[in-house]
């Protein structure tokens, strides 16, 4: 069966294997998750499971989420999402997800928000080099340059790599290894950087492509 989890990044740290190899690690609080919803193909027109995760005061949930989770009988969270599983039938309302859903071992796709750059230069949102700092080269050392043609196309094509507002997209990275876990206290250590800043929520799948 799939497994999915929603966890919250805690920070990186460092682990050695047997034989002494450092491995850099991502540490992820990794649920405990309760499944608020299953979507049939009957009634949805497709599969999945809604899950929630974090804790949410009554006062700042609105009226029809507290219908929503009223009917699952469950507790406020703070945060849902679905998830689109091959088979959904082993998974039911109010069940709860904890890190222990995965093993050691595991490959795993994990999905965050990536951290927010604000307004960045071509140089450091899109890797581009300086222009000459000599030969006549004057106050646009750290400028794109040519951006297009003239009179024609008479426009700016797109998908042109220009300054702008850089981080703050949801970012995806495959193929992790979950290296080790932590039942006891719903923690998970992942091989790697994953996306995001530290407290960032984070989605945690079976990868769609193992190696």
């Amino acid at each position: 069966m799939q497994k999915c989890i929603i966890g919250k990044k805690i920070g990186m740290t460092q682990l050695f294997d047997e034989q002494g190899k450092f491995i850099p690690v991502t540490v992820i609080e990794a649920g405990p998750c309760v499944v608020v919803q299953k979507k049939t193909t009957e009634n949805d027109g497709y599969e999945a499971v809604q899950i929630g995760f974090g804790n949410m005061a009554e006062k700042n949930v609105n009226k029809p989420m507290k219908g929503h989770f009223a009917k699952a009988d469950v507790a406020y969270k703070r945060t849902l999402r679905e998830f689109r599983l091959s088979d959904c039938s082993a998974v039911n309302v109010g069940d709860i997800l904890k890190a222990d859903t995965f093993a050691e071992g595991d490959i795993v796709d994990v999905s965050g928000i990536s951290k927010g750059k604000g307004y960045a230069g071509v140089i450091k949102r899109h890797n581009q080099a300086r222009l000459k700092e000599t030969h006549g080269t004057s106050l646009t050392h750290r400028h794109p340059g040519s951006i297009g043609a003239c009179s024609d196309p008479s426009r700016v094509m797109k998908g042109k790599a220009l300054p702008g507002h850089m981080g703050a997209e949801k970012v995806t990275v495959q193929n992790l290894e979950i290296v080790k876990i932590d039942a006891e206290n719903n923690l998970i250590a992942l091989k790697g950087a994953i996306p995001g800043p530290k407290g960032g929520v984070v989605y945690i799948n079976d990868s769609v492509k193992k190696a």
